[in-house]
């Protein structure tokens, strides 16, 4: 499925809570959100896997994918678009081998020697990061800086999105830094009117 990354929304359910997560989505994907990453590290498979599906539905003839963070089951069980895995989870060759060719697979990646070791032959994106500290993920890696985020871009051969930390202003840094786009949680998750907060990003 093709897919643009310039901006990438990562679901939080408990910032989602006074909105409604499926509003949110609706909401920012209506304000330009062009991709969407269904995260909780706190609900059942059972739990995730139904949420999926509801937001496929949402989705369906959006040509919005849907992606889901780290668990393989709840991708291939709600039909999703694709998985993305960070360094400590399961092997981005056993997502390819259940998902197939067509799905989307993304990887975290904070450091060179984590990009040169990456299996860029069964990616189709990297998420470079965290570029700066964020309260939506206690336990990152270290910020990397837009500094960090260029010298990664620069050697990185697939598209790559920016993560951590972002807001609407840092649109500009980060594509002249070589990323493709933004990945955001808090700057969209939360706020008071999540398709103005997507508009913020694309009107920059």
């Amino acid at each position: 499925m093709p897919f643009d990354l310039s901006l990438y929304l990562i679901t939080d359910a408990e910032l989602c809570r006074d909105y409604g997560l499926e509003q949110t989505v609706e909401a920012a994907i209506q304000g330009g959100v062009t991709i969407v990453q269904l995260r909780d590290k706190h609900a059942s498979d059972e739990q995730m896997i139904a949420q999926a599906k509801r937001l496929k539905g949402l989705l369906a003839g959006s040509g919005v994918p849907l992606i889901i963070n780290d668990r393989l089951s709840v991708a291939v069980a709600s039909q999703a678009d694709g998985l993305h895995v960070g360094q400590s989870d399961m092997a981005v060759q056993e997502a390819r081998q259940a998902l197939g060719e067509d799905a989307i697979i993304g990887l975290s990646i904070n450091t060179p020697e984590q990009l040169q070791a990456a299996p860029m032959a069964l990616l189709d994106y990297v998420g470079l990061g965290p570029v700066f500290a964020t309260v939506t993920k206690h336990d990152h890696a270290q910020p990397i800086g837009f500094k960090g985020l260029a010298t990664l871009a620069r050697v990185c051969p697939l598209p790559s999105v920016a993560i951590g930390g972002l807001k609407a202003e840092h649109t500009e840094h980060v594509k002249a830094a070589g990323a493709q786009g933004l990945a955001v949680i808090s700057a969209i998750c939360g706020q008071p009117d999540p398709c103005a907060a997507a508009q913020a990003f694309v009107a920059t």
